[in-house]
């Protein structure tokens, strides 16, 4: 009797805000087979070096990488990573959730023809802070002798790709339609670099990695195994929980995202919908809050409680919370596009000044900002067939039971999964099979949950969520 054979191994790879994750899975069924985590440290602007350290040290701890046939990496999106002609990195990149580059969003939308409207038909998104156009602007403008230094920019999930080829030449950069969707200068409906919007925004136009395709192969690391495009972490969370055109995910992690996944593109110019790409070749329109899990982590701190028992705070508060509400804007925001805000309190009265009110505003705050995302993408045209939510907000109880009265519609919570970097890893697993598709990998012990519409908490929302002052050294 022949021994059984070994399943070929995967990895994916989820290099987010807060740390960093390797994943190892089985290549044919998706069984997760190790695992292995890092830190990253604190802060909007990081060098990238410390995301390979986080890396090294993640794959160590999930037991190396030797044995796996191919990988990919799934990243935090838009951060801005600059190199010079040897491929040094120019200064701390800035990452999506750092603002100083709002004014420079605003000046970008003013100067091109047609304004915000004329950004959405160019490349699906109008300009905001995170995006990566406006980071550049703000380095020509602040930093003048950086950005002369300036031969390439790539994005997190581009660098650390490159970092795994071995390469060191600037023109093995290469990304995925996913994450160059959230440049401002990739057009997400032509599939192809703006470089008039480059120079644009920088004022020339500096070398940018090659877009491969869904299934491309950026190469073979030194050890020999396969690399995937990767792609940006919303495109790798989709393509990890295996979201089909229909399908909403809700994420509340570092930031909170509701994203579709459509056949075609979107042109939004509000600026409220993103018309990204996604990982499998078709679209990934998309709302992104600044401020999600933190509101929840953020509140338990103020009342001196466990997250756990936040949740039962909450739930044990009427909806609505008897009529206070807490505009969540403790980072300035996204979406809504108000960068300089500070959040709010509204409402206050003496019937509602309790642990359990305040708890409950929290958690229906966090929520309605997600809500009017939704409503946007439908608006757009997406279509709402299923709602999956996910991350590390979606753990709380009260979250899950609230959530489908504000986003109004059943709402399916799969097990708790790194989604992003199995996207990643399925990415890879598509690649070393060299198939038409991802592979099928089943997913199990979704939990759905229900509950009666709650408008009149949605109306109260939107009745004051413009009401905020001025952040504080802004």
């Amino acid at each position: 009797m022949s021994p059984p054979t070994s399943p070929r191994l995967v990895a994916g790879v989820d290099s987010s805000t807060q740390s960093c994750k390797v994943v190892v899975h089985d290549a044919d069924t998706g069984a997760v087979v190790r695992h292995g985590s890092a830190r990253h440290p604190d802060g909007t602007a990081v060098h990238p070096d410390r995301w390979w350290d986080a890396l090294q040290e993640a794959a160590a701890a999930a037991g190396g990488l030797d044995d796996v046939a191919a990988l990919a990496v799934g990243g935090q999106q838009h951060g801005m990573v600059c190199l010079d002609d040897a491929g040094e990195v120019v200064r701390d990149a800035l990452l999506w959730n750092d603002t100083r580059s709002a004014a420079a969003a605003d000046a970008l939308v003013a100067e091109l023809p047609g304004g915000a409207a004329g950004w959405a038909e160019a490349v699906g998104t109008v300009p905001v802070g995170a995006i990566t156009a406006t980071k550049l602007r703000w380095l020509a403008e602040h930093e003048p002798a950086n950005a002369d230094r300036v031969a390439a920019v790539c994005l997190p999930h581009d660098w650390l790709t490159w970092r795994l080829l071995g390469s060191g030449a600037l023109d093995d950069l290469v990304t995925d339609r996913g994450d160059a969707s959230g440049t401002g200068y990739w057009s997400t409906p032509r599939g192809e670099y703006r470089t008039d919007l480059l120079e644009l925004a920088f004022g020339r136009a500096p070398h940018v990695p090659r877009v491969l395709a869904p299934d491309g192969t950026a190469g073979t690391t030194p050890g020999g195994a396969l690399l995937g495009a990767g792609t940006g972490d919303n495109a790798g969370a989709a393509i990890g929980l295996g979201a089909a055109a229909g399908d909403v995910v809700v994420s509340i992690g570092t930031s909170g995202v509701v994203s579709a996944v459509s056949d075609r593109p979107t042109a939004d110019p509000s600026g409220i919908v993103a018309g990204f790409a996604d990982a499998t070749g078709r679209y990934l329109p998309l709302a992104c809050t600044l401020n999600a899990a933190r509101v929840l982590s953020s509140v338990a701190r103020m009342l001196g409680v466990e997250l756990g028992a936040l949740a039962d705070l909450a739930l044990a508060a009427p909806s609505g919370a008897d009529g206070l509400v807490l505009v969540p804007y403790l980072e300035g925001e996204r979406t809504p596009n108000r960068p300089d805000s500070a959040a709010a309190v509204h409402g206050l009265e003496l019937g509602n000044t309790t642990p359990s009110h305040l708890a409950r505003a929290a958690v229906e705050g966090l929520l309605c900002g997600l809500a009017d995302g939704l409503d946007a993408l439908v608006e757009q045209g997406s279509e709402v067939r299923r709602v999956l939510l996910v991350g590390g907000g979606a753990q709380s109880v009260a979250v899950r039971r609230i959530a489908p009265a504000l986003l109004g519609a059943p709402v399916t919570v799969p097990e708790p999964a790194e989604y992003v970097a199995r996207g990643a890893a399925r990415q890879a697993a598509w690649v070393l099979a060299g198939d038409d598709a991802p592979p099928e990998w089943t997913r199990a012990g979704d939990a759905t949950f229900e509950a009666e519409a709650a408008p009149s908490v949605r109306s109260r929302y939107a009745e004051v969520r413009d009401l905020t002052a001025r952040r504080l050294g802004d």
